[in-house]
């Protein structure tokens, strides 16, 4: 790590900041610790966030982030694949903002780090890996990308090596008394049902990290046996997966597919018994709220992005050679979701369902994440 005089120290006011995290929702909610330590370091700035486009409505909710810019895309990041032509306008737009401290709070710098540096601020802090460009030393907070830990540790990695306080490494999830009243209109079994209910999460982004959908749908029929409603959840573009969890479950579910944004999502989870999903963004929102999961990590780095609370929250995975995955679409037969089985989740689901032993002919297959 490069050692670097305490942020509050700078000579010059820093009374606008920027800062880069252009990924989806998990990781961004995985940023919030960061963020909060970064306000805390300049209470007195305006914090700029530039991230996806579908990012806004968490933003606009964080009270340490005071703007969003929308970022159209750069070569080399899968998750922005947006029209490149729109990159010369954005860059020329972030550069007469004239910020005082550009914060590449996006990863290891290989790619991004020119890129935030274009944002022409006075300062910038962030992430390299000893390999990659950094800019002079007189104009940088940089410390070396953490190879290994958790997401929310890496990232305070950063703040840490500025001389910013921690605020805590919980993650921010603001509801508000409307989502709670929005849920209700949609759904007046989240208030007034005299059974638990427990959502269920089929989807994710890539095919690769989807847990197969007849096993979420024997999960369903579980836990409706053991007298629990199931209520499957997922966005517009997920109804397909959700869809196919209802036709293949046995018994009844309550299919919320398209029909929640990303508040009466929240609501919904805030008042389940537990949430069964994949690793992606409804895992983070649950360990946000503080409700108990059972999360199958297909692919993934299990370390980076299981949820910091191990009691609450019960990562399971089959470890195979080719983690992490690279992969779209797994092409070796998809070993790391089939080494998960149905009766394992249910285990960890700390739930009252006899015979859960029997729903499975095949060996139980799982390792449970520890902490690092």
């Amino acid at each position: 790590m490069t050692t670097t005089p305490a942020a509050v120290a700078d000579p010059d006011p820093i009374e606008r900041i920027v800062v880069f995290r252009a990924l989806a929702l998990g990781d961004l909610l995985c940023a919030t610790p960061a963020l909060r330590a970064l306000h805390a370091g300049f209470p007195n700035a305006d914090i700029t966030l530039v991230g996806l486009p579908g990012s806004g409505a968490l933003t606009q909710r964080l009270p340490y982030v005071h703007e969003m810019l929308s970022f159209p895309g750069y070569p080399g990041l899968p998750e922005s694949t947006g029209d490149l032509r729109e990159l010369p306008d954005f860059l020329a737009h972030v550069q007469t903002r004239r910020f005082d401290l550009a914060v590449q709070l996006h990863g290891s710098g290989e790619i991004v780090n020119p890129l935030v540096a274009a944002f022409g601020a006075r300062r910038m802090a962030g992430f390299d890996d000893g390999r990659t460009w950094s800019p002079p030393q007189h104009a940088q907070w940089m410390v070396r990308w953490p190879e290994h830990g958790h997401e929310i540790e890496r990232l305070l990695a950063l703040t840490d090596g500025m001389g910013l306080p921690r605020k805590g490494t919980h993650l921010d999830f603001p509801l508000q008394p409307a989502d709670r009243e929005a849920l209700n209109q949609l759904w007046p079994g989240a208030q007034g049902s005299p059974k638990p209910y427990v959502c269920v999460h089929p989807g994710s982004q890539l095919p690769s990290r989807r847990w197969p959908l007849e096993r979420f749908a024997a999960v369903g029929d579980a836990l409706v046996a053991a007298g629990y409603t199931v209520v499957l959840t997922g966005t517009a573009p997920e109804a397909p997966l959700v869809n196919s969890v209802a036709h293949q479950m046995q018994h009844k579910a309550v299919n919320l597919v398209g029909l929640t944004d990303l508040w009466t999502l929240g609501a919904l989870i805030e008042k389940a018994h537990s949430v069964v999903c994949n690793d992606t963004g409804v895992s983070h929102i649950a360990a946000a709220l503080r409700r108990p999961s059972v999360v199958i990590n297909s692919g993934g780095e299990v370390e980076r992005w299981r949820p910091l609370d191990t009691e609450r929250h019960q990562v399971l995975w089959h470890d195979v050679p080719c983690r992490p995955c690279l992969y779209e679409v797994c092409p070796t037969g998809h070993a790391c979701a089939q080494g998960v089985e149905v009766d394992s989740v249910l285990r960890r689901l700390d739930l009252e369902i006899p015979g859960i032993f029997a729903l499975s002919s095949r060996p139980v297959s799982f390792q449970r994440a520890v902490h690092a």
